[in-house]
């Protein structure tokens, strides 16, 4: 229970305003930010002191803030100099197991793998790890890993854990070191000072992206934006070819039973479309692909396939080629944003237009459209005028860098530099039949993944959300798996993902930083209804193919969906009793946490402290839900059900600013969720502390004790 001096603070200011006009918003809002401050200090009392004040930058930049409030951390917040990691003490090995030892800056890979000898690779550790019967740890000693394959772990390695010797930083890194390259002036005068390095005959698989010292580089673009600092950053705006192919599927799905008779005369029983418009996705099978969707904007999925811009607004164009270019562009409404490859590009000299045909993309949601809205292009070589920026020429192999330094300053060759080329550091794969059980990672730092948003993505259920079915760890067939205490940052693409059967998983304790696409995502199979249907994709889950009973606890994550803007700290399809406490989550583009159906529920969500959600997105709020085809699965009683049991939504501090609708935004057929037990102070309800609803006339008011307080 909070009983600080800045709560008594608030309540006093609140219980002052308690009449029948609204509060001013200076005596609430400043107070109500320290008050978060408080309750993360509360739940998260171990995190470094320099994560309190990221905090406080971040709810004294938000839009709504009022002048004349600024939010400092107390001195007591935090750990002084403290790590970002949290580290487990060694164990001693039990009977038949093994402790190895591996140092990538003092190792070998012929040495014994003894902390007086280590070895030098984390392959190595785990080749010796498995002639050992026993439950092994591998103890990673300080440095970086810089792994050449994803490391990929099955049932035989059950019980196995992986972790930092404590005290000690640790990365593994999905990531090259540009060394060996030899860097010549491309064009170093007039300010400029761009550098070029062949990198054939290196054996690198492209290069989707650039570190410098950690941080992201910039893949030249149009207009110029630092996507780390910008969010989405400057745009133009297009003309769009829509989609003429038939807005069909090859096969359309519509099961007369189960009926569920919760939803009024919507969303009663499974719909979906195969193939055609749906050709697109793998599988290529969805909800947005039936000609039957319902629900708001409903209609069937499609998407523009060609873009046209003028010289007037994209200046350098006509380019030389353009088939390297990707558009990045909305969806209109900022539901979520598109990616697309092009193909080719014809150009009027008439009209000075250019006609970009796309050759690939617009799955990265749901939900189609005839045009795009606002836009950027990137990788493109006339593109490369400003300092960071960099273009990779695929067919020359040659790297073109402005590095950002004075005009004839050469790019180091010192491994600062470093190119993403994993998907996937970790892969844990066993089955629902055989397992992984048992598994650790602790204490570790991940990062430098490439991007996956041009990677296949599916179409989970009802919802809006389309993923990739990949993450820098991937957990999939496990039971007792653990993720603790680690640092995940700059992942291109998704951090974590739980896939298929997974039980009694637990992510806790863990930072999410600079996320390229969803700090946290869960995702189900179910099968049946039809053979027509594609594996994963049907309407009966009782098979238990699913993560369930998985705790997503006291994790910290701030700057998530970097690319992909329809991401969340975490978001679950097709899952079902899972439980989500104590984590502070802030700084991202949608929806904080997503449930993208309304499977099995059971699932809590309490503790948590959500702020500065949809800050580039609309239509959405810190907690978003649709629940729009049925599902059939195992009820309490162990019996198969349509119904689901109750989601709780508890105890929650929830800023809804920005762009939000509401706090808690139950959308499209959403039911059976009871959010309730906000804590009270000297009888004060704070309503989830702070909670935004949207009433009939479109405002959104701060509630306290059922009465609107001020208006947002």
């Amino acid at each position: 229970m909070l009983l600080l001096a800045v709560v008594a603070m608030a309540a006093a200011s609140v219980h002052a305003q308690l009449q029948d006009t609204p509060a001013s918003r200076e005596t609430f809002d400043c107070p109500m930010r320290y008050l978060a401050m408080e309750y993360a200090a509360e739940l998260q009392p171990w995190r470094p002191s320099v994560a309190f004040s990221q905090l406080a930058a971040a709810l004294n930049g938000t839009p709504e803030k009022p002048p004349g409030c600024t939010v400092e951390p107390a001195v007591s917040m935090g750990v002084a100099g403290g790590s970002r990691f949290r580290h487990a003490a060694l164990a001693a090995p039990g009977p038949g197991s093994v402790m190895l030892f591996v140092d990538a800056v003092h190792g070998s890979d012929s040495n014994d793998g003894s902390i007086d000898s280590p070895l030098l690779t984390i392959d190595a550790a785990l080749a010796a790890s498995r002639k050992s019967p026993g439950y092994d740890s591998i103890v990673l000693r300080a440095g970086t890993f810089y792994q050449k394959d994803t490391l990929v772990l099955g049932a035989e390695d059950t019980g196995l854990t992986i972790q930092a010797y404590p005290g000690e930083e640790v990365w593994i890194s999905g990531a090259r070191p540009l060394t060996g390259v030899s860097w010549k002036p491309y064009n170093v005068s007039a300010g400029r000072n761009i550098w070029q390095a062949s990198l054939a005959g290196m054996g690198f698989d492209g290069v989707p992206g650039l570190r410098y010292n950690g941080t992201r580089l910039i893949r030249a673009r149009f207009p110029n934006s630092n996507p780390e600092t910008d969010g989405f950053g400057a745009t133009f705006n297009a003309a769009w070819t829509p989609q003429s192919a038939p807005r069909v599927p090859s096969v359309q799905i519509d099961l007369a039973q189960p009926v569920r008779n919760t939803s009024a005369s919507m969303f009663q029983t499974f719909t979906a479309g195969v193939g055609g418009t749906c050709d697109r996705f793998q599988p290529d099978a969805g909800y947005w692909c039936s000609v039957n969707v319902q629900g708001g904007g409903s209609v069937i999925y499609f998407v523009p396939t060609a873009m046209q811009v003028t010289q007037s607004i994209v200046p350098n164009t006509p380019y030389k080629n353009a088939s390297t270019a990707v558009i990045q562009t909305w969806r209109p409404g900022h539901w979520a944003s598109w990616m697309f490859t092009v193909a080719d590009a014809t150009f009027n000299a008439s009209s000075g237009t250019t006609n970009f045909t796309f050759s690939a993309g617009g799955f990265q949601g749901s939900r189609g459209e005839n045009q795009g809205a606002e836009t950027y292009i990137e990788n493109v070589f006339e593109e490369l005028d400003a300092p960071a920026e960099w273009f990779y020429d695929e067919n020359s192999q040659v790297l073109y860098l402005w590095h950002n330094a004075s005009s004839g300053t050469a790019p180091p060759t010192d491994g600062t530099l470093v190119v993403p080329q994993l998907r996937h550091l970790i892969n844990v794969s066993g089955t629902q039949a055989v397992p992984v059980v048992g598994l650790s990672l602790i204490g570790v730092g991940l990062r430098d993944t490439r991007y996956t948003y041009m990677d296949p993505h599916g179409i989970p259920s009802g919802g809006d959300w389309t993923l990739a079915r990949s993450a820098a760890v991937l957990l999939e067939g496990t039971e007792q798996a653990r993720v603790s205490g680690c640092v995940f940052e700059r992942i291109d693409g998704s951090a974590i993902l739980v896939s298929a059967y997974n039980r009694n998983a637990t992510i806790q304790y863990n930072e999410f930083y600079y996320i390229g696409e969803s700090c946290i995502a869960s995702w189900g199979n179910t099968e049946g209804g039809d053979i027509r249907l594609p594996e994963g994709y049907g309407l009966d889950g009782t098979q238990g193919n699913q993560p369930r009973f998985n705790q997503i606890l006291y994790n910290w994550a701030h700057e998530i969906g970097i690319w992909e803007k329809q991401s969340s700290f975490y978001t679950q399809f097709k899952t079902m009793l899972n439980h989500v406490e104590g984590n502070v989550v802030y700084n991202g583009p949608r929806a904080h946490i997503n449930f993208n159906d309304g499977f099995g529920g059971g699932t809590v969500i309490e503790k948590n402290l959500l702020l500065n959600s949809c800050r580039e997105s609309g239509d959405h709020g810190p907690f978003n839900s649709w629940d729009r085809d049925p599902y059939i699965f195992d009820g309490p009683d162990g019996q198969p059900t349509v119904v689901k049991q109750m989601d709780h939504i508890r105890s929650n501090f929830v800023i809804a600013n920005y762009n939000s609708l509401g706090a808690v935004d139950n959308d499209d057929g959403s039911s059976y969720y009871y959010t309730w037990a906000c804590p009270t102070v000297s009888g004060l309800l704070f309503a989830c502390c702070v909670l935004s609803l949207t009433d009939n006339d479109g405002h959104r008011h701060v509630l306290i004790d059922g009465r609107v307080m001020w208006d947002c």
